[in-house]
């Protein structure tokens, strides 16, 4: 038996994951398109959605991520990493069994140091599926991969804080049900670097909190949104710091070391699924005599794709093991190699199954575009490759810091 072998409980929800996908997800995908199309607006909240909440969370299919068991079955990542890639082997999955992101890190985060009053107003109903939410971090106007440089200002104001700046790329906040939004802003711009943040609990219809508008991305509308949001003079109870004051890096870099591993078991099930697109596409297509299967080149492109897939797969289940093991610290090394390779290596595999598909693969009759433009953004979410690259190289190079020393005349 080896350590990455599934617990009975885990293959128990993989078997029930699996058959669900089968017998509803899969067929409604279709629905939920008509839905969108027929509404005419990229934001609604198709009525096929609520209704596959509703049977996922009375067969038990809910909650899947979450550690805590008073609030899911309590999976390790270890045995929520195979169910994770089955959902993301479609874009309507992982909010049918209420795992989306960002709601799944908001939700830890309510969980770790939301306040009684946090988790019975915002925490509660996220569990329970009825509301949405967005975090707030990333800025228009700087480098938001170095979250030192953040700048919406948070000002205390006898028992408030006043919030003034501006925040794009808060994903879910233009979701008709988004109620409430995490905002990470700077309280003392004279305390450490590490100290200088803070986060906040905002409900999303407060006085001076404006929705300008939803980012396209790649020229897609995602249905959950990509907010750009302005703060002018927004009050916040000084009961609503998470944490404290000076928490907030702290606080984000709990919340996205569960969230990266997350997509990257997503994005490998958005790979299995291009691969199996390329394969069925490969063998139907005829083309100068012979079926597109037979070229040497895109017999290499499958080989590659397996062999690929396999790599990522086992990288992302011991970074599983480790987080369950040793913890997120001591697995910053792997939790930052899967976040550059996963996204990377879906991306390869989406594209060749997009030149397979010929002017078919660029269209949105097949999910290949719509997959390829979200692998693509994955890359620079939860931080871009560059800043994983310099953390791994950093550790790397510490080993031999002593060394260099060392050898000094």
């Amino acid at each position: 038996m080896s350590m990455f072998d599934l617990s009975e409980r885990a293959e128990e929800y993989r078997t029930r994951l699996l058959e669900f996908m089968d017998s509803h997800v899969y067929p409604a995908e279709a629905v939920y398109d008509e839905q969108m199309r027929a509404a005419g607006d990229p934001h609604y909240q198709p009525p096929i959605l609520e209704q596959l909440k509703e049977q996922a969370r009375e067969r038990g299919l809910w909650n899947l991520f979450h550690p805590y068991p008073e609030w899911g079955p309590g999976l390790t990542n270890l045995e929520y990493a195979p169910l994770a890639e089955i959902m993301g082997r479609s874009h309507i999955a992982p909010e049918v069994f209420n795992c989306n992101a960002p709601d799944t890190g908001n939700m830890e985060v309510f969980t770790l140091f939301g306040t009684d009053e946090h988790k019975q107003k915002y925490l509660k109903p996220l569990l329970e599926g009825t509301i949405r939410s967005a975090f707030a971090m990333t800025e228009p106007a700087v480098a938001s991969s170095d979250a030192t440089n953040i700048e919406l200002s948070m000002v205390r104001d006898g028992d408030d804080y006043v919030l003034n700046g501006r925040k794009w790329f808060a994903s879910n906040a233009l979701h008709p049900h988004c109620a409430v939004l995490i905002v990470m802003g700077k309280t003392d711009p004279e305390a450490a670097p590490h100290r200088q943040q803070s986060m906040m609990v905002v409900p999303i219809d407060a006085p001076g909190v404006t929705v300008l508008r939803g980012l396209p991305v790649f020229g897609y509308q995602d249905r959950e949104g990509h907010a750009e949001i302005d703060f002018d003079n927004v009050r916040v109870p000084a009961k609503d710091v998470l944490a404290g004051e000076g928490e907030g890096f702290a606080i984000s870099q709990a919340r996205l070391g569960p969230g990266r591993i997350h997509h990257c078991m997503r994005a490998i099930g958005m790979a299995e699924r291009a691969l199996e697109l390329m394969c069925r596409r490969a063998n139907a297509r005829t083309t100068f005599g012979k079926p597109v299967s037979a070229n040497a080149n895109i017999q290499d492109w499958i080989a590659e794709a397996r062999i690929d897939i396999e790599m990522i797969r086992l990288l992302t289940l011991k970074t599983a093991y480790l987080m369950d093991t040793v913890g997120n610290k001591h697995a910053r090394t792997e939790i930052a190699a899967i976040k550059v390779a996963a996204p990377q290596i879906a991306l390869q595999i989406v594209d060749r199954a997009i030149q397979v598909y010929g002017g078919a693969g660029v269209t949105d009759d097949f999910p290949l575009a719509m997959a390829w433009a979200h692998l693509r953004t994955l890359r620079l979410a939860d931080g871009p490759d560059e800043v994983h690259k310099r953390t791994i190289a950093r550790q790397e190079l510490r080993k031999y810091r002593d060394d260099a020393t060392a050898k000094k005349p």
